[in-house]
């Protein structure tokens, strides 16, 4: 039996194991990153030995700490919620699964094996933490004859010097108790550790077997093979040892607890869940008893809320594609639990959790404390999105369930499914989820038809588009205003967040005004007028919103473009089901997931033009600008290129503004008056409306007002706009510089970004900043040459704060100098050791009559030097023929070449020709040969037949001159 519980917090647990194996030798590891962004092979780290594949596979950097690394221990962060290891759909269901989870781990890299680890695993468990020998039991690898692979009988002779009795040893097959990191690559046997919770029986029988009681809490891993590419074996040089513990398992058992989610790692996040929610007390039920689905609930939203701080504060961002969409899944399926049934209000339910994690987990991981604020407004921000279509789509999920029902069907079109995928950013997991709680099934292939079929439509779309966007011209706005009851599009409704329901006034194809689109073809762009929008239209440099005008379940225009035409807004697009008529009343739902870092690059853009006046003075004049999803451009007067110095300046002083967390106001105010405004910025030439929208950033438009020649407004940015921004300057997060170049005389161009754009550029940064690091202390070798030049290619194409990468360049080209310097003294030195072993060979006694020579140089495959050696020959002894040879066995090369000697190419017996020379010997080392008389050069890649190219040589110039 474990000790008492309460002496076992998940702290103490944690820190007890890092500090055993410290004290055996062992190094701690801080964890890598949840989200490994330099293997976009890998959704996420879902072992504790991610980041020790370098050393397995024998590929670590020789200059990295890691290649001293002996022996290792760490807590490893872990997500299985997607790809290949996925436990998302049975997260809350049962008491064990979690999508994120820390792995507990020791290594050896080449040191102690089978024999260490075992001692290491017994002695933590039943003398450190005190667990019961009679509850633990051991497998071993019982051979696979097929394979060629005997049992591990090593592993079990040690198992039972170690005191485990013989009923607890137990053999294992290829599945449980043999690991492998891919189809190649290091593999070996495992010996498991698992662990009775009952207790007073032998459950032998019960291990491995999915009993809940008898789970597997550590396996320890021997990687002693290789697997090659024809699935062979091959013993390693240096064995290693991987093991890994789950920690919440082993909690679970020290607290003597029937579930992960009984322990201290899950209860405070339920008493703040209960504390948000006002819901029931947790009562760890499972399953049928389960009847009001609040404990599953329970367990997802904690379990979810750990996964999502994690991901998100390592870099995982909610979005469409690879693990940023497998983020997004996670928090909408929490949201949907969260509103079923606790009956939150979805928009900004998963921050208030967060707190009470990092609290628990920021002495461990205190990254996660850092990015505590970035983590809560992302999470805002994605619940409020989902928040405008969760109770449209729960409805609609009604709809589609009852149809099924009345057609006495178990299962749900798979056409609808996609449709609550595409229309209401319903995950096919979360839709599953809702079925099961119905009865339903969904037929995954049915599904994958509907997505097939509108990905077609949608390819067919976006041909179409190639044809160019729907337009009104002069004649078009001269119809609409004789038509006399469309009105000019109420725009107002763009500064404000959320849908709108608004009515068709106009439907535009093919330059006629149509009362529906249901003639129009899938792939035919139309146009739609509104009374009223929310949707900006393009203008003052920002860009056009997307999204969908729509009638629930009955139609959907995706609208992917918006301008405005006399006053008109124009929405174009493709009808993707249904058909839309003229009165038709719609909902309109800008893409906000969009809409938002547009919003960040329009106020951050304001930010800047303030920080270039501050810096380069009044004569600073807007010359144009874009602000798009991405990133943000901004045209100004200057005459010269801003330096590095000021450029920092520039950014400082954004920085500090968007520090400050200031509120950005907003009002109309009459032409006139605003333009007396002290410090306003305006684009000169420009015509504005009357009245005039003034956004100002920090200071109320009211008090710029109220004294408008107030010098102080000057340290105010404060500009006639008619854009969106953000609510306080806080949620632009940073503004990092990418470029600044020229772009006609006397224009200066600034290409910026912000929000999370500018946090991924500082993580490229970094990242590209290690390998430079690893660069300078790298020695000189024909790998550094090769890294370096690929650096080259590689910093060129580095979208990255330009300042940061100025600094780059200024490292690489220390890195540079060394390289040529390095290369020019080795190559200088080559020369000098191939000319001296010519020099030998020509005066040595035995040579003095010899008038043609076949060498291999003692140097490595340097064209150069051979060269040099061939001039020495031909300055020196002219009146000898040679032919020189030098390879590099590393590298895989040989170079060659020839000189003869004005006797020898006009012999009588037979002219000898330096170029038919050479490639006659290119035929055996491959490659090709030339040159114009007397000399010749080559370059070839057999090096194990330099010997024989030798022997041809001496051959055919023999042949040549009937010797």
């Amino acid at each position: 039996m474990a000790s008492d519980g309460c002496e076992w917090s998940a702290t103490r647990v944690r820190r007890t194991f890092l500090e055993y194996f410290e004290k055996n030798g062992h190094t701690f590891v801080p964890s890598s990153s949840v989200v490994p962004l330099s293997d976009p092979t890998l959704l996420f780290a879902n072992a504790g030995m991610n980041q020790y594949k370098a050393i397995f596979l024998g590929t670590v950097d020789p200059q990295s700490d890691f290649a001293q690394l002996k022996r290792a221990v760490n807590t490893q962060k872990c997500i299985r919620a997607g790809g290949k290891h996925n436990d998302l759909e049975d997260v809350g269901k049962d008491s064990s699964h979690h999508t994120f989870f820390e792995m507990l781990g020791n290594w050896s890299f080449g040191d102690y094996f089978k024999k260490e680890a075992i001692f290491f695993s017994w002695d933590l468990l039943t003398n450190v933490y005190g667990l019961s020998p009679d509850r633990l039991y051991v497998t071993y690898f019982e051979g696979n004859e097929k394979g060629g692979l005997e049992p591990d009988i090593e592993a079990k002779e040690i198992w039972r010097s170690v005191g485990v009795p013989e009923d607890h040893i137990l053999p294992g097959n290829m599945k449980d108790n043999f690991w492998e990191m891919g189809d190649q690559g290091p593999c070996g046997p495992c010996s498991e550790v698992h662990y009775d919770r009952i207790g007073g029986r032998n459950a032998a029988h019960l291990v491995n077997k999915d009993d809940p009681n008898v789970l597997e809490i550590w396996n320890n891993v021997f990687i002693q093979f290789n697997r090659e590419s024809d699935r062979s074996l091959r013993s390693l040089p240096n064995k290693h040892v991987d093991t890994g513990m789950g920690f919440e398992r082993l909690v679970s058992v020290l607290q003597d607890k029937p579930s992960n989610y009984d322990t201290d790692i899950f209860t405070p996040l339920f008493a703040k869940i209960q504390e948000v929610t006002g819901s029931r007390p947790y009562q760890g039920r499972f399953g049928a008893e389960d009847t009001d689905g609040v404990d599953t609930a329970y367990r997802v939203v904690a379990d979810h809320v750990r996964m999502l701080a994690f991901a998100i504060s390592d870099g995982g961002i909610p979005n469409n594609e690879g693990r940023g969409y497998v983020v997004r899944r996670v928090l909408r399926r929490g949201s949907r639990y969260a509103r079923k049934y606790f009956n939150a209000t979805i928009g900004n339910f998963f921050s208030q959790i967060v707190p009470t994690l990092v609290r628990q987990m920021e002495d461990m991981f205190p990254e996660i404390k850092l990015k505590e604020t970035d983590i809560k407004e992302i999470l805002d921000e994605e619940e409020e999105s989902f928040s405008r279509t969760l109770d449209r789509g729960e409805k609609m999920f009604e709809h589609y369930a009852i149809k099924s029902t009345q057609q006495n069907s178990k299962k749900l079109d798979g056409a609808h499914v996609w449709r609550l995928y595409d229309t209401f950013g319903f995950p096919v997991d979360l839709t599953r989820l809702m079925a099961e709680e119905r009865g339903l099934d969904i037929d995954d292939k049915e599904f994958e038809n509907a997505q097939a079929k509108a990905k077609e439509a949608s390819k067919g779309a976006k041909k179409a588009t190639g044809v160019g966007l729907v337009k009104l011209d002069v004649h078009d706005l001269g119809k609409l205003e004789r038509m006399g009851d469309i009105p000019k599009s109420d725009d107002s409704f763009k500064f404000e967040r959320g849908n709108i329901t608004a009515k068709i006034k106009a439907i535009y194809f093919q330059k006629e005004f149509l009362k529906s689109t249901k003639d129009i073809p899938s792939d035919g762009q139309l146009g739609l007028i509104l009374d009223k929008t929310n949707f900006y239209a393009e203008q003052g440099g920002q860009e056009y919103d997307t999204g969908r005008i729509l009638i629930d379940g009955v139609a959907e225009l995706d609208v992917q473009n918006v301008q405005v035409y006399g006053g008109y807004v124009l929405h174009t697009g493709y009808v993707k089901y249904g058909s839309l008529s003229v009165d038709d009343e719609v909902l309109c739902e800008y893409d906000e997931l969009r809409r938002w870092p547009i919003r960040n690059n329009h106020t951050g853009t304001h930010i800047l033009n303030y920080a270039l006046r501050e810096v380069l003075g009044d004569g600073i004049d807007q010359k144009g600008s874009l602000v798009a999803e991405e990133k943000l451009r901004f045209d100004f007067s200057h005459k010269s290129a801003v330096s590095d110095t000021e450029l920092q300046k520039i950014e400082d002083i954004s920085t500090s503004y968007i520090r400050q967390n200031c509120r950005v106001y907003s009002k109309d105010v009459p032409l006139a008056v605003a333009r007396e405004i002290e410090g306003v910025r305006a684009v000169f030439g420009e015509t504005y409306p009357d009245p005039v929208r003034v956004v100002s950033v920090g200071v109320e438009v009211d008090d710029l007002l109220k004294d408008v020649k107030n010098k102080e407004w000057r340290k105010v940015s404060v500009e006639f706009c008619g854009g969106t921004h953000v609510q306080k300057t806080g949620d632009i997060k940073d503004l990092i510089i990418l470029e600044e170049s020229g772009i006609a005389k006397g224009i200066r161009r600034i290409t910026a970004v912000t929000g999370e754009d500018a946090h991924q550029v500082q993580r490229v940064a970094e990242e590209f900043s290690k390998r430079l690091t690893a660069l300078e202390n790298m020695p000189f070798s024909p790998e550094k040459e090769l890294l370096e030049k690929q650096t080259t290619m590689d910093l060129n194409k580095l979208s990255i704060s330009a300042i940061t990468k100025s600094k780059f360049w200024e490292r690489f080209a220390k890195i540079h100098k060394q390289v040529l310097e390095e290369l020019k003294g080795r190559q200088k030195a080559e020369s000098k050791k191939a000319i001296d072993a010519m020099t030998m060979h020509l005066t040595h006694p035995e040579n003095q009559e010899k008038q043609h020579f076949v060498v291999r140089l003692p140097i490595s495959a340097n064209a150069k030097a051979l060269s040099d050696a061939i001039n020495h020959v031909r300055s020196k002894a002219k009146d000898r023929t040679v032919y020189l040879f030098a390879a590099d066995e590393r590298e895989g090369k040989v170079v060659h070449g020839c000189y003869v000697s004005e006797t020898q190419q006009h012999a009588t017996k037979g002219g000898v020709s330096a170029l038919e020379w050479s490639s006659v010997v290119s035929t055996i080392v491959g490659g090709k040969a030339g040159g114009k008389a007397p000399t010749s050069q080559g370059i070839g890649n057999d090096v194990a037949k330099v010997d024989e190219a030798l022997g041809l040589a001496e051959k055919w110039l023999a042949e040549k001159l009937q010797l």
